[in-house]
């Protein structure tokens, strides 16, 4: 492990560049649509958009919560845009995805806490896309049961929740979610059968080895099939800041232990994000 300072080589990022990556991003402006490659500053944003993909954000971009790891903007949002769901539906189109992956901000200002906006746009996307697969990384909806069966019963193959951070951190780093109202969550997706149930917590904030592995013998316990592994970076001077840099070769032991204790599918490594080859997961 390397103490906080100056980051190590290996967290290296890299600009979006190429025809690609200016495809994508004069869609996502054509279109009027976010995303959280953008509003969350991830380090893979070169990567995926010079593929020729990214990770479409819903519901505006202004989240009801603040949690302290988060770069995405906090306050009071406008209503979802109606006209979104068929935007993104023609994004992916235009981009020619074969997987799309969509995140959304929290709503918990909406009476449905923005549930069926998300159905909408998952409905959308699967009519003027048929064949294409889905990711939707989702919000805990406050645990409410009937809103989270509305996202699985539109049919994308994975649903996530990620729990963000061990147990005894979870409410140093997170606003309002909880760490047993996350594990609810993902139990929810998985006791459904019907879609793949995946999640995934941030390194770096103060946590130990053996809360690592508790955190992944939980989320087994809850049903979890996927598991995403990456290292915290510090967006802005206004989040939490990093306790220590992991090296590659610790994230690839979590890896061989995730998988050794049953996951399906574990990715781990300092730039591994929620939607980090996230078309890999839908066979899992």
């Amino acid at each position: 492990m390397v103490a906080k300072g100056r980051k190590p080589g290996w967290l290296k990022i890299r600009l979006p560049q190429g025809e690609q990556a200016v495809e994508v991003g004069r869609i996502i402006r054509q279109q009027r649509l976010h995303t959280i490659c953008s509003s969350g500053l991830c380090p893979n944003q070169g990567e995926c958009w010079g593929c020729g993909t990214a990770t479409f954000m819903i519901c505006g971009e202004i989240c009801t919560r603040s949690c302290r790891f988060c770069h995405v903007k906090t306050g009071r949002p406008e209503p979802p845009d109606p006209e979104e769901p068929g935007n993104i539906a023609r994004s992916v189109q235009l981009l020619k995805l074969k997987h799309a992956v969509i995140t959304s901000v929290d709503r918990d200002d909406l009476p449905d806490l923005g549930a069926a906006h998300w159905v909408k746009v998952i409905k959308a996307v699967k009519a003027m896309n048929p064949g294409v697969t889905m990711e939707v990384l989702i919000p805990d909806f406050q645990e409410k049961t009937e809103w989270i069966d509305m996202i699985i019963e539109a049919s994308p193959e994975v649903v996530s929740h990620n729990l963000e951070t061990v147990r005894r951190l979870s409410k140093h780093v997170r606003s309002r979610a909880t760490y047993d109202g996350s594990l609810n969550v993902i139990r929810r997706i998985a006791s459904s059968g019907k879609v793949v149930a995946k999640s995934g917590i941030m390194l770096g904030l103060g946590e130990t080895r053996s809360e690592i592995l508790e955190t992944m013998d939980d989320l087994l316990r809850a049903g979890c099939r996927v598991m995403t592994v990456g290292q915290y970076l510090q967006p802005s001077g206004n989040n939490i800041p990093v306790t220590e840099y992991i090296q590659p070769e610790i994230f690839s032991e979590y890896r061989q232990i995730g998988q050794g204790k049953g996951f399906a599918c574990v990715e781990s490594a300092p730039l591994v994000r929620s939607s980090y080859h996230a078309e890999k997961h839908v066979h899992c």
